[in-house]
């Protein structure tokens, strides 16, 4: 009755109700095609020769599609088998300006931040904890916050990832959406300097319902959901709009109320009765009509 569920997954069917939801909505790696192929060429940035004049990466994608995850697993890993730390994860801090930037740095390199807004005393901060971390990658999740400000700062924000290129041998890794692009591709120079890894919304297709039956031998019910078969595909698709992490956030609630009942199964009934939105309708749902 369990043959659908991954073997590390079946003695969930055991544990108590709340257990299983509790394993069924935590965070879980989804080791698709574009996300290992992504660990690849981060690894190959990580192993490459010294260089004075290195190439960044840019993960670039629309929003909830799994490219932090992409960014933080590889951290996690690397730090697991590393004798020291190599590679770092910025949170990009909401806010224009370059003392908002460096200090999205300095945080991720626990350093103490103060209170001044000295832009140059933090660029000198920074350059040291470079020299004495000697990190080899910088990943920058949500780049796209550091783009929002005046041009001059913008183009001060570029001028430094050339400069820890040159200067500390570091390969930046920008993560955001297409504006991301953009930027580095508005100018050759800045072009010549990063490669691309896009992580695409998902189309409906054979990889897509190899997903879901992933996700469904994860996901602890004692009856098989087929969840890859139509309808029940296709409107998880239509749903998710493609969006990695709006699909498991489906699969996710759906389960958790297969559990709640004991229906043990994923049904498109049950799918109907979530009264999910997708994300692109959800400006103009009803339920924000009373929230006036």
């Amino acid at each position: 009755m369990s043959e659908h569920l991954l073997d590390h997954v079946r003695p969930f069917l055991d544990r108590s109700t709340e257990t299983r939801i509790a394993y069924i909505q935590a965070p879980r790696w989804i080791g698709h095609q574009i996300a290992m192929q992504a660990h690849e060429r981060l690894a190959d940035l990580l192993a490459r020769p010294p260089a004075l004049r290195t190439r960044g990466l840019m993960l670039v994608g629309p929003y909830a599609n799994g490219k932090t995850m992409i960014a933080e697993r590889f951290a996690v890993e690397h730090l697991r088998t590393a004798v020291s730390q190599r590679v770092w994860v910025v949170q990009t801090r909401e806010g224009a300006g370059l003392t908002h930037f460096y200090g999205s740095i300095l945080q991720a390199l626990r350093a103490p931040i103060g209170r001044s807004r000295d832009v140059g005393r933090k660029a000198e901060q920074i350059d040291h904890l470079l020299d004495s971390l000697k990190p080899r990658i910088l990943i920058f999740d949500e780049f796209h916050n550091a783009l929002r400000g005046r041009a001059r700062d913008v183009e001060a924000v570029l001028a430094f990832l050339r400069r820890i290129g040159r200067q500390f041998d570091i390969s930046p890794v920008l993560i955001g959406e297409v504006a991301v692009y953009d930027f580095i591709n508005d100018t050759s120079e800045m072009a010549s300097r990063f490669d691309l890894h896009a992580v695409p919304r998902w189309q409906y297709g054979e990889e897509f319902l190899t997903l879901l039956d992933s996700l469904e031998g994860a996901l602890p019910l004692a009856r098989a959901s087929d969840l890859s078969d139509e309808p029940l595909a296709r409107t998880i698709f239509q749903l998710s709009e493609g969006l990695i992490g709006e699909i498991v956030a489906i699969v996710s609630a759906a389960a958790t109320a297969a559990a709640r009942s004991g229906a043990e199964r994923i049904t498109k009934s049950e799918l109907e009765q979530l009264r999910y939105i997708p994300v692109s309708k959800r400006r103009r749902a009803p339920a924000r009509d009373g929230l006036l």
